[in-house]
């Protein structure tokens, strides 16, 4: 059978490969999908090694996006200029091939799943890591109206700001100086919320209008869907779907066959406990 696995550290939480196997039954595709905890010193390495014994494609997760982007010798769409890949493969002619798969599956979400449109709107990003890069293009694609990435070295987010020189609507700021414009949507996409923690922001960020989005996700509400609620928000959201659909946009580029998510969605949060 073709392997595949997703490359991590931590992993030993990861659904992905649950997620798959959902995916394979469904398509009636024969796979194989792992999960492995890579050492922070030996990830070029070990994605070598994974090709070199005849693995099929990997997906890769914090803290190897960036590092996998810089392996990559070919970038399929947004991944041109996210500065992080989470989808790895090999080409007919042998080369490296990346894909990022977040901002697509983060849109399926917010979009599909929860009814959402960014046209027009305003949205406050927090964070300025690989996650948050990787799914800037699909966000700044749906047109809205101001993007504001936020995070508490200013400099990192003033980073991707630049990477988008032709992008008016973007800014940056630091997390104690977001701007108080009324935001429709908040996307949390901090290293914090891996930590279950949150940064310290100033009050006023959320109204009755302003839905939240979790990237993280687990088997109860998150510290950022807990602080939306407490702040007022309109929904608040965990990343699950994300996950999922994410999952499916890169089981699609490996096997050319594009799974059913919501059935899958909706079986993980039950699996979770997150239903009923």
């Amino acid at each position: 059978m073709d392997r595949y696995a997703v490359f991590g550290n931590p992993i030993g939480h990861s659904r992905s490969p649950w997620i798959h196997e959902r995916f394979a039954r469904q398509t009636g595709q024969a796979l194989v999908y792992t999960a492995s905890l890579i050492e922070l010193d030996s990830f070029e390495q070990a994605v070598q090694q994974f090709f070199a014994q005849g693995g099929s494609g990997l997906n890769i997760t914090v803290p190897f996006k960036e590092r996998a982007w810089g392996m990559a010798q070919c970038r399929l769409g947004s991944a041109q200029s996210t500065g992080a890949v989470n989808t790895l493969y090999r080409d007919a002619d042998g080369r490296l091939c990346g894909a990022n798969t977040d901002g697509v599956g983060l849109l399926r979400d917010l979009t599909h799943n929860h009814g959402l449109s960014l046209a027009g709107r305003h949205v406050l990003v927090l964070g300025a890591g690989g996650a948050a890069k990787g799914v800037m293009p699909d966000l700044l694609a749906q047109a809205p109206d101001r993007v504001c990435i936020a995070n508490r070295t200013l400099s990192k987010a003033e980073a991707i700001v630049e990477a988008y020189t032709d992008t008016p609507c973007l800014s940056a700021s630091s997390y104690e100086d977001i701007p108080p414009i009324g935001f429709d949507l908040i996307v949390n996409a901090s290293s914090e919320g891996l930590q279950n923690t949150m940064p310290a922001m100033p009050s006023g960020l959320v109204s009755a209008n302003t839905c939240c989005y979790d990237m993280v996700y687990g088997g109860k509400e998150t510290v950022f869907q807990r602080w939306a609620r407490e702040q007022g928000a309109k929904m608040a959201f965990d990343g699950l779907g994300m996950l999922v659909e994410q999952a499916a946009e890169a089981f699609f580029i490996w096997r050319g066959v594009r799974p059913e998510t919501e059935t899958v969605i909706a079986q993980l949060r039950d699996l979770l406990g997150q239903n009923g």
